[in-house]
Formats: C-alpha cells, structure tokens, sequence
C-alpha cells in the first residue's frame, strides 16, 4: 500500500461499540417520538369525523324539528279557526246557533 492509503487507514477513527448503540439508541427513540406523534395526528382526525358526524346529525334532526313545528303551528291556526269550532261543535256536539233575535243580554249592577 502507499502511504498516502497507509496514512489515512491510521488516521481514521474507528467508531466505539458504546457509541454505535447510542446512534441505534436514539434512532430508535426519534422511531418511536414520530410514531407516538403520527398515532396522536391520527386520533385527533377519528375525533374530529366522529364531531362532524354528530354535527351533521344534529343538523338533520334540527330540521326535523323546524318541519315539526311549523306542522304544529298550522294544526293550531286551524284548530282555533272560528269556522272548524262551529262545524265541530254542530258536528260533535249537536249545537246550534242562537238566535239573535232571541237571544237577551243581562245588565248587571256596578
């Protein structure tokens, strides 16, 4: 061999054992750092479907509620209509009208 290759064979370092198990030691610690951070990137997107789908379901039933409401609200306005009390109370009940010329109002004291 020359001695240039003589040279740099001496001058050349080996690496310890210890300090070789520290590489693989802290490989296998950054390994398991991005691991546990990519395990918590994943858990936080499940949580995050998971709350849009309990959004998009209160959504749809909040909708349903709207559609049960204004149902409601129209059955009421019939309900208290003056003609369905009339035809109900004829049809039910068997009333009739007064009649008006018959009919006699009661003053009552002060």
């Amino acid at each position: 061999m020359s001695t240039v290759a003589q040279g740099a064979q001496v001058g050349r370092a080996r690496p310890r054992a210890g300090s070789r198990s520290r590489l693989f030691a802290g490989g296998v610690l950054w390994i398991v750092l991005f691991a546990s951070l990519l395990a918590g990137v994943v858990a936080v997107n499940v949580s995050v479907l998971r709350l849009n789908l309990e959004l998009d379901r209160a959504g749809q039933e909040r909708s349903e509620l709207k559609a049960d409401v204004a149902r409601l609200r129209s059955e009421l306005s019939r309900a208290a209509a003056t003609s369905h009390i009339e035809q109900t109370a004829r049809t039910e009940l068997g009333l009739v009208q007064a009649d008006p010329e018959t009919t006699v109002y009661v003053r009552l004291p002060k």
